[in-house]
């Protein structure tokens, strides 16, 4: 039995990360310390926490540690386990996006230019990431219009030059009529075109242009004016005005009462070449510096490509330790910069701006979809809480169910709730779906700040009239009432409409059809995966988990030591309480149950 307070006392005052477990042993939180005494016993002393942090202590069931040599090492490690065990708590970076970037494949004897979303170390140029795939994509067009390089992934010598040739796309290096000096002077102009060096690019093209018009090459020299018109005009469109730095990214933060969203902006060689932003919830009563040094630790975890320069609102306190980190992985300085003044602090401004409009936009997007389905169905309020339910069983057996939740307009799937029939036996879906809404009615009556938290403003029944029904049942039965609707499906089984207990259908638009259908995806895939699971486990029992005092524990160990229920069955008792957590009693019991 895990104690605490005993656990406490032997903590090190050592630097190290500590991990919190709950009841089910999940990690539901990843930290570090430059003490690990001082900082794991601070969650348990009797002082101001936020509720975020009561919350999570509160569900604390054991804790494990590990030391390292610095607070470094532990920054690394803490990074790596939340990436492992993405710990409720800790802030998760749940975008997982592979930037597109544009690679010269320099090996080749005639390289080619394209887009790949894999860095190797192949000895080719990469130049990006292009966090807008569109641009990477228009980036790599454009080079392919402007300059005559091959467009064919597997470079070899050919018999005759292909149709880019003849439409003046390609110099034909297949068919050797143009030498390696003079293609790769257009690589290099391209490389140089991706580093962001225009002025180089546009001289050297100008002393070019100048010597076909002097031998009077009129025709090449218009080509070469126009190449230059095309790479000022995607240059321009580039820019950033006032910006000197010439490789940053800037963090912009906004947060409301539900939700914290994070801008970014990617300033290469001195364009803003694409932007990205990210949503989390149930942070905001995390400080905003927290919330920065989360995101900087699992973005640049995995990242091949790594800025010069961070530039953030805040003075973290981690700041030395992940720059450190930081440029350890880039091998080269980084730096995190929190700019007071000029036109540095306005682009991060500019950042933060953008956050708050772009969460306004998702929190307004999300209260028309309410106000519509309000309106529509006439209910009194937002329904801001909705709760939907399934059930799923193969002729009778297996009976499971479903609940999602969708707050705020937002389907919260770590609200999802799955439920084994408990009072139903054969096929009676009506039945099993009051048992289950009935079940989960009294765990908010009893508990309101229970794991299930307040009650639903709106119910949504995956199926019609019979379900609403059973549904209005477990609602008299509690004492509560709640508005029902039924989500009814068509003969291809999707979602039609909205349906009421008198079998009124409601006219919906394409916005809110769509809410609601994904709504009903969503409770559907937690009822049928949930079926599964169970059919999966009750279908490969074995005769050891029907043994009173054998749970999976027990069985693992066994299984371990003599490899089958067989070879469990012939072994003798002096055998059997050799396992760890066999005793005698215990043996004695299997043997006679075999």
């Amino acid at each position: 039995m895990f104690n605490i307070e005993e656990e406490l006392k032997k903590l090190p005052e050592k630097p190290g990360v500590y991990l919190m477990h709950d009841k089910n042993d999940t990690v539901i939180y990843v930290g570090k310390a430059i003490v690990l005494k001082n900082r794991v016993r601070s969650y348990f002393r009797k002082n101001n926490k936020t509720p975020r942090i009561e919350k999570m202590v509160s569900l604390i069931d054991h804790f494990e540690y590990i030391v390292v040599g610095s607070e470094d090492e532990a920054l690394i490690l803490e990074c790596n386990l939340i990436k492992k065990y993405r710990p409720k708590f800790n802030v998760l970076l749940k975008d997982d996006k592979t930037y597109p970037y544009i690679k010269i494949d320099m090996k080749s004897g005639y390289p080619g230019v394209f887009m790949t979303r894999r860095i190797q170390n192949d000895g080719a140029k990469y130049f990006g990431p292009y966090p807008n795939v569109s641009a990477a994509k228009e980036m790599v067009s454009f080079i392919k219009e402007k300059f005559q390089i091959r467009q064919c992934k597997n470079f070899k010598n050919q018999d005759r030059a292909c149709l880019n040739y003849h439409i003046k796309k390609c110099l034909a290096p297949c068919m050797g009529y143009v030498s390696k000096e003079e293609y790769m002077k257009q690589i290099n102009q391209i490389s140089m075109l991706l580093d962001g060096k225009i002025d180089n690019i546009i001289k050297e093209l100008e002393t070019d242009m100048n010597i076909f018009s002097e031998n009077l090459e009129f025709e090449k020299a218009a080509e070469l004016r126009d190449r230059i018109l095309a790479i000022e005009r995607v240059s321009e469109k580039q820019k950033v005005s006032n910006i000197s730095e010439n490789n940053i990214d800037v963090i912009g933060l906004y947060k409301n009462e539900v939700t914290v969203c994070i801008e970014m902006f990617f300033i290469r060689n001195s364009k803003m070449i694409g932007r990205e932003h990210y949503f989390f919830d149930e942070l905001k009563d995390m400080s905003e510096e927290e919330i920065v040094s989360g995101f900087i630790k699992q973005y640049y975890l995995d990242k091949k490509d790594f800025p010069n320069k961070i530039m953030i609102r805040y003075n973290l306190e981690e700041k030395e330790v992940l720059e450190h980190w930081l440029s350890n992985n880039a091998n080269r300085k980084v730096e995190i910069k929190s700019p007071q003044k000029g036109e540095k602090l306005r682009f991060v401004e500019m950042a933060e701006l953008n956050s708050k409009i772009t969460l306004e936009n998702k929190v307004k997007d999300k209260t028309e979809i309410l106000t519509e389905l309000r309106d529509v169905l006439e209910l009194d309020g937002l329904p801001l809480k909705i709760e939907s339910f399934d059930i799923s069983n193969i002729s009778g057996n297996f009976i499971v169910a479903g609940m999602c939740v969708a707050q705020n307009g937002v389907i919260k799937r770590n609200l999802s709730r799955r439920f084994k029939i408990k009072t139903v036996y054969g096929q009676d879906d009506p039945k099993c779906m009051q048992e289950v809404v009935t079940r989960r009615l009294k765990h908010s009556i009893e508990n309101p700040k229970g794991g299930f938290g307040t009650l639903p403003d709106l119910i949504l029944a995956d199926g019609g009239i019979t379900q609403i029904r059973a549904i209005k049942n477990a609602l008299d039965e509690v004492g509560v009432v709640i508005p029902v609707f039924g989500m009814v499906k068509d003969d291809k089984h999707s979602t039609r409409a909205l349906i009421n207990e008198n079998r009124e259908e409601f006219e919906i638009s394409e916005n809110l059809f769509n809410f609601i259908t994904n709504l009903q995806d969503e409770v559907h895939k937690t009822a049928i995966e949930y079926h599964r699971k169970v059919r999966d486990k009750e279908m490969t029992k074995s005769k050891l988990d029907y043994i009173e005092g054998i749970g999976e524990k027990k069985r693992t160990e066994l299984l371990k030591k003599f490899g089958s229920v067989k070879k469990i069955k012939e072994a003798e008792i002096e055998e059997l309480v050799k396992v760890k957590g066999i005793n005698e009693t215990l043996a004695k019991k299997i043997k006679e149950e075999l």
